[in-house]
């Protein structure tokens, strides 16, 4: 019954994920850029994101540094008004994780877990979130770990320079 609820909750997730994706990678409604994270605003629903790209990326095989192909590597905060949506972390790796993977999302000392699906990950709940959030604002960096389908190890590092700037507008944009 749980794992039913949570792919179910995945399927919901991956909808309003492939939807922000688009929106993110469409937008030109840039408000304003902190540093390292910029900040986008939408409206028709009204949606709100803090964004950033990787400041490093590093892919290995087998143990050995390899030179793969990416789409869009980005790290991003996300604020749904009209479907309760706040704070919500994605990370969207520039290829297909391997089935049923995990992410590791590691800030400071902290290492978090994240689901996969597609060429996205983000965390099993709200309350996730929110402790993903709370500990971007403290630390330096985030460096996320995944496998490709192909066995490819990725390892992206993000600077949080900006981010408490970005994230705290991106929600009062989106507060209303």
């Amino acid at each position: 019954m749980v794992l039913r609820i949570s792919r179910m909750i995945g399927v919901s997730l991956a909808l309003l994920t492939a939807q922000t994706a688009v929106a993110q990678e469409e937008s030109d409604n840039r408000v304003s850029a902190n540093t390292d994270w910029s900040v986008f605003v939408e409206s028709d629903p009204t949606e709100c994101w803090a964004v950033s790209a990787p400041k490093e990326t590093i892919n290995t095989r087998d143990g050995n540094a390899v030179d793969v192909r990416r789409g869009d590597i980005r790290l991003i905060v996300f604020y749904r008004p009209s479907e309760d949506v706040t704070g919500q972390v994605m990370f969207t790796g520039g290829y297909p994780f391997a089935n049923e993977s995990t992410v590791s999302l590691q800030v400071g000392d902290t290492t978090f877990q994240m689901f996969t699906d597609g060429e996205t990950a983000w965390p099993a709940t709200a309350e996730d979130d929110a402790k993903f959030v709370a500990a971007m604002k403290r630390g330096a960096n985030a460096v996320l770990t995944g496998r490709s389908g192909r066995g490819t190890q990725t390892q992206d590092t993000f600077s949080l320079l900006g981010f408490t700037a970005a994230v705290d507008e991106a929600a009062n944009r989106c507060a209303g």
